[in-house]
C-alpha cells in the first residue's frame, strides 16, 4: 500500500528537478583577459613611475622657494629654464669648433667611453678568469691589482699624457684604468665560486679548455661578470666627465668646466642633468643585457 505512494513521491520530485522546470541563473561576466594584462601592466608603471616623479616634484618645489630668496648663489629652476631654454631647445646646434650642442658634447662623451669600455671589459674578464682559476696567478697579481685599483682615476691622467702625448688617448686610458678593477675583481670572484659538481661534470664529459670556458665558467660566473660590468659603466662615466675637463675639446666634461669659467650656472645645472640621465641609460643597457644573459638570476 505504502510503495506506489513513495514512487509516486519520488517520480514528483524527479519532475520538479527536471530541465524543464529548474532556472540556471546567469553567470556573472568575466572580465576580458586583454583589458586585466593592460589594467596590471599599467599598474606596474605607474608602480615604477610615481613615487619618483613625486619626490622629483617635490625636489623642484624645495628648491624653487629656497633659490629665490635674497642672497641664494644658485638659481632656481624657473630661472635655470629661462636662462638655458635655447640649450634644452637645440642640442643638435653646431656653429663649428667647440661652439656645439650637448647632443655633441655627449655624443663624444660617449664615443670615448665605447672605446675605453670596451677594451677594459676585454682584458678585465681575460685576467679575472686567470686570476679566478690559478693559484699563482692570484698569489702574484691579486696584491698588485688591489694597489693599483686604489690609485684615483685622474692620478693617472698626467701619466697618460705623458705617454701619448694626446688628449683623446689619455682619455680613453683613464676610463681604461679606471673600469677594468671591478670587472676583474668580480670576474675572478665568480670564477673561484663555480660548483665543484659543474668541474666533475665537465671531467666527466672531458671538456676541453675551450669547451669548458665557454659551457661551464662563463655560464656559472655570469651574474658576477655583470656586476663588475655595471660597477665599471659607472666608474668609467664618472672619470671621463672628469678628464675632460682637464683635456678639453668636444665632451661633456669640457663643456661643465667652460661653463664654469663663463660663469653661465644654469648651462652647468642642465649639463649635470644630462650627465645623470645618461649614466642612468648606461647602467639600464648594461643591467638588461645581464638579465637577458643571465636569464635574471642577477640582481638589477
Amino acid at each position: 500500500m505504502n510503495m506506489p505512494l513513495a514512487k509516486s513521491g519520488i517520480t514528483a520530485s524527479i519532475a520538479l528537478a527536471s530541465p524543464a522546470t529548474a532556472k540556471v541563473l546567469p553567470l556573472p561576466p568575466k572580465p576580458s583577459v586583454p583589458f586585466a594584462r593592460i589594467r596590471a601592466t599599467l599598474g606596474k608603471i605607474a608602480a615604477s613611475v610615481v613615487p619618483p616623479a613625486v619626490v622629483v616634484a617635490l625636489f623642484l618645489v624645495i628648491w624653487e622657494v629656497a633659490c629665490r630668496k635674497a642672497g641664494a648663489t644658485l638659481p632656481p629652476p624657473s630661472r635655470v629654464v629661462n636662462d638655458a631654454w635655447e640649450l634644452i631647445a637645440h642640442p643638435f646646434y653646431d656653429h663649428g669648433g667647440l661652439d656645439k650642442g650637448l647632443f655633441w658634447h655627449l655624443l663624444a662623451s660617449l664615443q670615448r667611453i665605447a672605446m675605453g669600455y670596451t677594451l677594459a671589459a676585454i682584458a678585465g674578464v681575460a685576467l679575472g678568469t686567470l686570476v679566478g682559476q690559478s693559484v699563482w696567478a692570484m698569489r702574484g697579481l691579486d696584491p698588485i691589482f688591489q694597489v693599483l685599483r686604489t690609485v684615483p682615476p685622474l692620478a693617472w691622467l698626467p701619466l697618460s699624457l705623458a705617454a701619448f702625448r694626446d688628449g683623446q688617448p689619455s682619455a680613453i686610458f683613464v676610463i681604461f684604468i679606471t673600469a677594468i678593477w671591478p670587472i676583474i675583481i668580480n670576474t675572478a670572484v665568480g670564477i673561484r665560486n663555480i660548483p665543484q659538481d659543474y668541474r666533475n661534470v665537465a671531467a666527466v664529459l672531458r671538456l676541453n679548455p675551450l669547451e669548458f670556458f665557454v659551457k661551464i665558467m662563463v655560464p656559472a660566473a655570469a651574474p658576477y661578470i655583470f656586476t663588475g660590468l655595471r660597477i665599471g659603466i659607472g666608474l668609467s662615466w664618472l672619470a671621463i666627465v672628469a678628464a675632460e675637463m682637464l683635456i678639453g675639446g668636444v665632451g661633456i666634461g669640457f663643456f661643465i668646466w667652460d661653463a664654469w669659467n663663463s660663469s653661465h650656472i644654469s648651462e652647468i645645472i642642465v649639463a649635470l642633468v644630462y650627465v645623470g640621465l645618461v649614466g642612468f641609460i648606461l647602467d639600464r643597457i648594461v643591467a638588461g643585457v645581464s638579465s637577458i644573459v643571465t636569464r635574471g638570476t642577477s640582481a638589477n
